[in-house]
């Protein structure tokens, strides 16, 4: 029997034994029995008010309990969010400079082929370039043999003299087993200007290299890979204030023009 039915009986024992004379004895321990059932509900009221006062604060406390992990969770989603972009970026730079490794590797392979080409043509032209009618070296970043004018062309002229034949002959023996690779044969002047049957000293230096061209496919060059060109006064290698200086700008270079593949990469942009 619950508290509330317990209270209606003896309210109804109360009053009626109050009306047929109950005895008093009876009478009030009936009405201390009421008085207790109505401290009992009184109490249980209380709790009852103090567990929903709970329920709602537990149901606060879950409320902000799954709010908090809503928001770690969102947290953690950005975080990851934000690992995963860090690991793509550093994947992606890390390709870029494997890239950059491998482009510098292959520049460098490259760079030692030239040097050992260079180091080669300098061994196999040592006799000549020690007895100073030949010098190799790079220049723009070309191969570069240089020839003093002054041994293959009497002034002023373009005709091979003997002497010059002789010494080209020996260069082109040598140069005969690079004759699939293209040569620019070049020629140049000192700034001093000229009289005669040309007009200037850019013509002279053209027509000196066709002579040497013209030698070069006599050799056995094949022309399609010989380019004939003159610079003139317009390239020095040193000043023309001295004789000396003037001399050294006299001269005939035949450059070995690079394959492509010995080139850096170069990227261009279209127009």
């Amino acid at each position: 029997m619950n508290l509330t039915k317990r209270l209606i009986l003896i309210l109804a024992l109360a009053v009626g034994a109050g009306a047929c004379g109950v005895k008093k004895e009876t009478h009030a321990k009936v009405l201390g029995e009421l008085t207790k059932c109505q401290s009992d509900l009184s109490s249980s009221n209380k709790t009852v008010a103090s567990q929903g006062e709970r329920i709602k604060k537990l149901e606060g406390e879950l409320s902000l309990t799954q709010s908090e992990r809503d928001k770690m969770t969102l947290s953690e989603r950005q975080k990851a969010m934000k690992i995963g972009a860090l690991m793509k970026k550093m994947h992606t730079t890390s390709s870029q400079l494997e890239a950059k490794l491998l482009a510098l590797r292959k520049q460098n392979e490259r760079s030692q082929k030239r040097l050992k080409a260079f180091s080669d043509l300098q061994a196999r032209f040592r006799a000549l370039v020690d007895t100073g009618k030949l010098k190799v070296n790079f220049r723009n970043g070309q191969m570069v043999l240089q020839l003093p004018s002054g041994v293959l062309f009497a002034p002023g002229r373009s005709n091979l003299r003997r002497p010059g034949i002789k010494a080209l002959n020996e260069v082109l023996s040598i140069l005969l087993q690079f004759k699939n690779r293209r040569f620019m044969v070049a020629g140049h002047t000192d700034n001093v200007k000229i009289r005669g049957r040309f007009k200037n000293n850019w013509h002279l230096s053209t027509a000196r290299a066709r002579s040497v061209v013209y030698l070069m496919i006599k050799a056995g060059f094949d022309p399609k890979n010989l380019v004939a060109s003159g610079y003139g006064e317009f390239d020095p290698v040193a000043k023309n204030d001295s004789a000396a200086n003037r001399k050294l700008n006299r001269r005939i270079e035949i450059v070995l023009i690079p394959d492509l593949s010995e080139l850096p990469n170069l990227k261009i942009k279209n127009s």
